[in-house]
Protein backbone atom coordinates (compact mmCIF):
# COMPACT_ATOMS: atom_id res chain seq x y z
CA UNK A 1 0.00 0.00 0.00
CA UNK A 2 2.91 2.53 0.41
CA UNK A 3 4.41 1.52 -2.66
CA UNK A 4 1.82 4.37 -4.72
CA UNK A 5 3.05 6.78 -1.95
CA UNK A 6 6.88 5.79 -2.80
CA UNK A 7 6.05 6.64 -6.62
CA UNK A 8 4.09 9.65 -5.85
CA UNK A 9 6.85 11.14 -3.26
CA UNK A 10 9.58 11.40 -6.47
CA UNK A 11 7.75 14.29 -8.13
CA UNK A 12 7.69 16.08 -4.71
CA UNK A 13 11.02 15.47 -3.97
CA UNK A 14 12.53 16.50 -7.73
CA UNK A 15 10.04 19.29 -7.48
CA UNK A 16 11.34 20.69 -3.61
CA UNK A 17 15.23 19.78 -5.36
CA UNK A 18 14.68 22.18 -8.32
CA UNK A 19 12.84 24.97 -6.08
CA UNK A 20 15.78 25.27 -4.12
CA UNK A 21 18.55 25.19 -6.48
CA UNK A 22 16.35 28.17 -8.49
CA UNK A 23 16.37 29.84 -5.16
CA UNK A 24 20.49 29.55 -4.63
CA UNK A 25 19.46 27.66 -1.13
CA UNK A 26 20.24 23.78 0.20
CA UNK A 27 24.03 23.42 -1.10
CA UNK A 28 23.89 20.05 0.87
CA UNK A 29 26.59 21.79 3.25
CA UNK A 30 26.15 24.93 6.33
CA UNK A 31 24.83 27.68 4.64
CA UNK A 32 27.04 30.27 3.95
CA UNK A 33 30.81 31.13 3.59
CA UNK A 34 33.85 31.83 4.24
CA UNK A 35 35.81 30.77 7.95
CA UNK A 36 32.75 30.21 9.97
CA UNK A 37 31.67 33.40 10.27
CA UNK A 38 27.73 33.43 8.77
CA UNK A 39 27.58 29.45 9.03
CA UNK A 40 24.04 27.83 9.33
CA UNK A 41 23.65 24.20 10.93
CA UNK A 42 20.38 22.86 10.07
CA UNK A 43 19.27 20.30 12.21
CA UNK A 44 15.82 17.98 11.63
CA UNK A 45 15.04 16.92 15.04
CA UNK A 46 11.58 14.85 16.04
CA UNK A 47 9.08 15.08 19.02
CA UNK A 48 10.19 11.51 20.63
CA UNK A 49 11.87 10.99 24.00
CA UNK A 50 15.73 10.87 23.77
CA UNK A 51 19.31 12.95 24.18
CA UNK A 52 18.35 14.58 20.65
CA UNK A 53 15.89 17.14 22.57
CA UNK A 54 18.55 17.29 25.82
CA UNK A 55 20.56 18.83 23.45
CA UNK A 56 18.66 20.85 21.65
CA UNK A 57 16.87 22.36 25.12
CA UNK A 58 20.40 22.94 26.89
CA UNK A 59 21.66 24.44 23.63
CA UNK A 60 24.86 22.12 24.27
CA UNK A 61 25.58 22.75 20.21
CA UNK A 62 25.41 26.17 19.98
CA UNK A 63 27.65 26.56 22.96
CA UNK A 64 30.03 23.91 21.43
CA UNK A 65 30.18 26.33 17.84
CA UNK A 66 29.70 29.78 18.82
CA UNK A 67 31.17 30.14 15.16
CA UNK A 68 27.60 28.94 13.73
CA UNK A 69 23.62 29.63 13.60
CA UNK A 70 22.03 26.54 14.73
CA UNK A 71 18.32 26.00 13.18
CA UNK A 72 16.57 23.69 14.50
CA UNK A 73 13.03 22.41 12.82
CA UNK A 74 10.77 19.64 14.03
CA UNK A 75 9.79 16.69 11.51
CA UNK A 76 7.15 14.68 11.54
CA UNK A 77 8.52 11.40 10.41
CA UNK A 78 11.86 9.76 8.55
CA UNK A 79 10.21 10.06 5.09
CA UNK A 80 9.72 13.27 5.52
CA UNK A 81 13.32 13.96 6.50
CA UNK A 82 14.29 12.11 3.31
CA UNK A 83 12.80 14.38 1.22
CA UNK A 84 14.29 17.27 2.86
CA UNK A 85 17.79 15.70 2.73
CA UNK A 86 16.73 14.77 -1.28
CA UNK A 87 16.18 18.39 -1.37
CA UNK A 88 19.40 19.19 0.34
CA UNK A 89 17.61 21.57 3.02
CA UNK A 90 19.08 19.62 6.05
CA UNK A 91 22.22 18.63 7.08
CA UNK A 92 21.60 16.59 10.27
CA UNK A 93 18.95 14.65 11.20
CA UNK A 94 17.44 12.04 13.80
CA UNK A 95 15.79 9.56 12.07
CA UNK A 96 14.72 5.71 12.80
CA UNK A 97 16.58 2.97 10.61
CA UNK A 98 13.97 2.12 8.28
CA UNK A 99 13.64 5.22 6.81
CA UNK A 100 17.65 5.31 6.58
CA UNK A 101 17.35 1.78 4.89
CA UNK A 102 14.78 3.10 2.60
CA UNK A 103 17.23 6.33 1.86
CA UNK A 104 20.30 4.51 1.03
CA UNK A 105 17.79 2.19 -1.36
CA UNK A 106 16.84 2.82 -4.61
CA UNK A 107 15.37 4.89 -6.17
CA UNK A 108 16.29 7.47 -3.46
CA UNK A 109 19.99 6.94 -2.82
CA UNK A 110 20.56 9.44 -0.74
CA UNK A 111 24.13 10.73 0.33
CA UNK A 112 24.20 10.33 3.99
CA UNK A 113 25.83 8.59 6.46
CA UNK A 114 24.89 6.94 10.02
CA UNK A 115 27.42 8.84 12.50
CA UNK A 116 25.36 8.31 16.08
CA UNK A 117 22.80 5.61 17.37
CA UNK A 118 20.47 7.70 19.68
CA UNK A 119 18.69 4.99 20.46
CA UNK A 120 17.22 0.93 20.55
CA UNK A 121 13.65 0.79 20.14
CA UNK A 122 12.07 -0.61 22.82
CA UNK A 123 9.15 -0.28 24.63
CA UNK A 124 8.97 3.48 23.40
CA UNK A 125 6.79 2.32 19.76
CA UNK A 126 4.72 -0.70 20.31
CA UNK A 127 1.35 -1.66 18.03
CA UNK A 128 -2.10 -0.77 20.43
CA UNK A 129 -5.23 -2.06 19.74
CA UNK A 130 -8.53 0.29 20.39
CA UNK A 131 -10.73 -0.54 23.79
CA UNK A 132 -13.94 -2.17 22.22
CA UNK A 133 -12.64 -3.55 19.34
CA UNK A 134 -12.55 -6.60 20.28
CA UNK A 135 -8.80 -7.61 19.27
CA UNK A 136 -6.62 -9.30 21.68
CA UNK A 137 -3.69 -10.57 18.90
CA UNK A 138 -2.50 -9.55 15.83
CA UNK A 139 -3.90 -12.18 14.20
CA UNK A 140 -7.08 -10.09 15.40
CA UNK A 141 -6.33 -7.40 12.62
CA UNK A 142 -7.35 -8.67 9.63
CA UNK A 143 -10.13 -6.76 8.33
CA UNK A 144 -9.22 -3.69 10.66
CA UNK A 145 -8.08 -0.39 10.06
CA UNK A 146 -4.64 -0.02 11.56
CA UNK A 147 -2.67 3.26 11.21
CA UNK A 148 0.92 3.93 11.43
CA UNK A 149 3.54 6.61 9.36
CA UNK A 150 4.58 5.36 6.37
CA UNK A 151 8.57 4.52 6.00
CA UNK A 152 8.94 4.79 9.09
CA UNK A 153 10.58 2.82 12.12
CA UNK A 154 7.15 1.87 13.38
CA UNK A 155 5.63 0.63 9.90
CA UNK A 156 8.34 -1.58 9.48
CA UNK A 157 8.01 -3.07 12.71
CA UNK A 158 4.19 -3.36 11.61
CA UNK A 159 4.57 -5.31 8.73
CA UNK A 160 7.41 -7.33 10.64
CA UNK A 161 4.62 -8.21 12.97
CA UNK A 162 2.26 -9.10 10.48
CA UNK A 163 4.61 -11.20 8.96
CA UNK A 164 5.60 -13.18 12.01
CA UNK A 165 1.76 -13.53 12.77
CA UNK A 166 1.19 -14.30 9.31
CA UNK A 167 -1.29 -12.50 8.39
CA UNK A 168 -1.10 -10.73 4.78
CA UNK A 169 -0.84 -6.87 4.40
CA UNK A 170 -3.91 -7.04 2.29
CA UNK A 171 -5.60 -8.13 4.95
CA UNK A 172 -5.54 -5.47 6.67
CA UNK A 173 -6.84 -1.72 5.84
CA UNK A 174 -3.22 0.23 6.36
CA UNK A 175 -4.10 3.85 7.09
CA UNK A 176 -1.00 6.65 6.31
CA UNK A 177 -1.18 9.04 9.34
CA UNK A 178 1.55 11.13 11.23
CA UNK A 179 1.77 10.86 15.46
CA UNK A 180 -0.80 13.59 15.90
CA UNK A 181 -3.11 12.39 13.07
CA UNK A 182 -3.10 8.83 14.48
CA UNK A 183 -4.18 10.38 18.09
CA UNK A 184 -7.47 12.22 16.28
CA UNK A 185 -8.29 9.55 14.40
CA UNK A 186 -8.11 7.20 17.64
CA UNK A 187 -10.15 9.73 19.68
CA UNK A 188 -12.74 9.88 16.75
CA UNK A 189 -12.69 5.82 16.15
CA UNK A 190 -11.86 5.91 12.83
CA UNK A 191 -9.35 3.35 12.96
CA UNK A 192 -8.75 0.27 15.10
CA UNK A 193 -5.52 0.19 16.06
CA UNK A 194 -1.76 1.68 15.56
CA UNK A 195 1.74 1.45 15.52
CA UNK A 196 3.25 4.66 16.90
CA UNK A 197 5.85 6.19 18.77
CA UNK A 198 5.92 8.20 22.07
CA UNK A 199 4.86 10.43 23.41
CA UNK A 200 1.56 9.85 21.30
CA UNK A 201 1.76 6.02 21.55
CA UNK A 202 1.17 7.18 25.70
CA UNK A 203 -1.76 8.68 24.71
CA UNK A 204 -3.36 6.08 22.91
CA UNK A 205 -2.12 3.46 25.51
CA UNK A 206 -4.53 4.32 27.97
CA UNK A 207 -7.67 3.51 25.88
CA UNK A 208 -6.39 0.45 23.82
CA UNK A 209 -4.33 -2.93 24.73
CA UNK A 210 -0.78 -3.42 24.24
CA UNK A 211 -0.59 -6.37 21.42
CA UNK A 212 3.06 -5.93 20.49
CA UNK A 213 6.32 -3.74 21.45
CA UNK A 214 9.25 -2.98 19.24
CA UNK A 215 11.11 -4.52 22.25
CA UNK A 216 9.44 -7.85 21.57
CA UNK A 217 10.28 -7.57 17.98
CA UNK A 218 14.03 -7.01 18.67
CA UNK A 219 14.63 -10.06 20.77
CA UNK A 220 12.69 -11.79 17.40
CA UNK A 221 15.20 -10.41 15.11
CA UNK A 222 13.66 -6.99 13.93
CA UNK A 223 15.35 -4.49 15.99
CA UNK A 224 14.77 -0.69 15.03
CA UNK A 225 17.20 2.05 16.14
CA UNK A 226 16.39 5.57 16.21
CA UNK A 227 19.52 7.38 14.36
CA UNK A 228 21.67 10.42 13.95
CA UNK A 229 22.62 11.07 10.59
CA UNK A 230 24.91 13.68 8.60
CA UNK A 231 24.78 14.19 5.05
CA UNK A 232 28.26 13.31 3.61
CA UNK A 233 28.48 16.71 1.88
CA UNK A 234 28.27 18.21 5.28
CA UNK A 235 30.55 15.83 6.64
CA UNK A 236 33.19 16.65 4.36
CA UNK A 237 33.46 19.91 4.84
CA UNK A 238 32.82 20.32 8.34
CA UNK A 239 33.94 17.52 10.56
CA UNK A 240 35.05 19.77 12.82
CA UNK A 241 31.27 20.50 13.43
CA UNK A 242 29.99 16.99 13.42
CA UNK A 243 32.42 16.27 16.12
CA UNK A 244 31.10 18.59 18.29
CA UNK A 245 27.31 17.19 17.49
CA UNK A 246 28.40 13.85 18.73
CA UNK A 247 29.63 15.04 21.52
CA UNK A 248 26.80 16.87 22.83
CA UNK A 249 24.64 13.82 21.82
CA UNK A 250 26.96 11.53 23.54
CA UNK A 251 27.11 14.43 26.65
CA UNK A 252 23.21 14.03 26.15
CA UNK A 253 23.26 9.74 26.53
CA UNK A 254 25.50 10.31 29.72
CA UNK A 255 23.09 13.20 31.36
CA UNK A 256 20.16 10.27 30.61
CA UNK A 257 22.20 7.25 32.43
CA UNK A 258 23.52 9.73 35.50
CA UNK A 259 21.04 12.16 36.07
CA UNK A 260 18.09 10.85 34.67
CA UNK A 261 16.02 13.99 36.51
CA UNK A 262 17.66 16.60 35.01
CA UNK A 263 17.38 14.77 31.50
CA UNK A 264 13.42 14.54 32.34
CA UNK A 265 13.16 18.20 32.52
CA UNK A 266 14.83 19.00 29.69
CA UNK A 267 12.96 16.53 27.58
CA UNK A 268 9.44 17.38 29.31
CA UNK A 269 10.16 20.94 28.38
CA UNK A 270 10.28 19.91 25.19
CA UNK A 271 7.70 17.93 24.71
CA UNK A 272 5.46 19.45 27.47
CA UNK A 273 5.36 16.79 29.49
CA UNK A 274 6.16 16.98 33.29
CA UNK A 275 9.03 15.83 34.30
CA UNK A 276 7.59 12.86 35.91
CA UNK A 277 6.04 12.10 32.63
CA UNK A 278 9.17 12.45 30.28
CA UNK A 279 11.00 10.37 33.08
CA UNK A 280 8.92 7.44 32.62
CA UNK A 281 8.90 7.68 28.55
CA UNK A 282 12.54 8.03 28.74
CA UNK A 283 12.83 4.79 30.59
CA UNK A 284 10.91 2.83 28.03
CA UNK A 285 13.98 3.70 25.25
CA UNK A 286 17.22 1.57 25.56
CA UNK A 287 20.05 4.47 25.69
CA UNK A 288 23.78 2.97 24.68
CA UNK A 289 26.64 4.02 26.50
CA UNK A 290 29.02 6.65 24.78
CA UNK A 291 31.71 4.19 24.33
CA UNK A 292 29.51 1.21 23.22
CA UNK A 293 28.85 3.34 19.98
CA UNK A 294 32.53 2.21 18.79
CA UNK A 295 32.24 -1.00 19.48
CA UNK A 296 31.88 -4.04 16.39
CA UNK A 297 27.97 -4.11 17.29
CA UNK A 298 27.53 -0.51 16.20
CA UNK A 299 29.25 2.23 14.19
CA UNK A 300 32.86 0.54 14.83
CA UNK A 301 36.16 2.42 14.34
CA UNK A 302 37.71 3.68 10.51
CA UNK A 303 38.85 0.88 9.05
CA UNK A 304 36.55 -1.59 10.93
CA UNK A 305 33.18 -0.76 10.67
CA UNK A 306 30.45 -2.00 13.29
CA UNK A 307 27.86 -4.42 12.28
CA UNK A 308 24.80 -1.67 12.28
CA UNK A 309 25.60 -1.85 8.30
CA UNK A 310 24.30 -5.36 8.42
CA UNK A 311 21.29 -4.11 10.36
CA UNK A 312 20.27 -1.78 7.87
CA UNK A 313 20.94 -4.27 4.74
CA UNK A 314 18.87 -6.83 6.67
CA UNK A 315 16.15 -3.39 7.16
CA UNK A 316 16.26 -3.04 3.45
CA UNK A 317 16.27 -6.51 2.54
CA UNK A 318 12.93 -7.10 4.32
CA UNK A 319 11.18 -3.96 2.72
CA UNK A 320 12.45 -5.44 -0.56
CA UNK A 321 10.66 -8.49 0.47
CA UNK A 322 7.72 -6.42 1.52
CA UNK A 323 7.77 -4.06 -1.80
CA UNK A 324 8.30 -0.95 -0.57
CA UNK A 325 11.80 -0.44 -2.24
CA UNK A 326 12.93 -1.45 -5.48
CA UNK A 327 16.20 -2.79 -4.48
CA UNK A 328 18.63 -3.96 -1.70
CA UNK A 329 22.01 -2.07 -1.08
CA UNK A 330 25.59 -3.71 -0.87
CA UNK A 331 26.74 -4.19 1.81
CA UNK A 332 29.88 -2.44 0.91
CA UNK A 333 27.74 0.78 -0.02
CA UNK A 334 26.57 0.50 3.06
CA UNK A 335 29.27 0.73 4.94
CA UNK A 336 30.65 3.59 3.35
CA UNK A 337 26.93 5.34 4.57
CA UNK A 338 28.85 4.47 8.36
CA UNK A 339 30.72 7.57 9.57
CA UNK A 340 33.11 6.60 11.79
CA UNK A 341 35.63 8.71 11.39
CA UNK A 342 37.40 10.02 14.25
CA UNK A 343 36.27 7.14 17.17
CA UNK A 344 35.93 5.99 19.66
CA UNK A 345 38.22 9.44 20.66
CA UNK A 346 34.75 11.68 19.86
CA UNK A 347 32.60 9.81 22.24
CA UNK A 348 35.20 10.52 25.00
CA UNK A 349 33.98 12.26 28.11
Amino acid sequence: MSRPRLRRLLPIVLAAATALVLTGCGDGAAAGSGGTAGRTIRIAYQAFPSGDLIVKNKRWLEEALPGYTVRWTKFDSGADINTAFVARSVDIAAIGSSPVARGLSAPLNIPYQVAFVLDVAGDNEALVARNGTGISAVTDLRGRKVATSFASTSHYSLLAALDRAKVRETEVTLVDLEPQDILASWTRGDIDAAYTWLPTLGEIEKTGKTLLTSRELAAAGKPTLDLGVVSTAFAEAHPDAVTAWRRAEARALDLIADDPGTAARAVGAELNLSPDEAKEQLSQGVFLKPADLSSPEWLGTPGKVGALAENLVSAARFLKDQQKIDSVPDLATVRRAVYNKGLPDDLAS
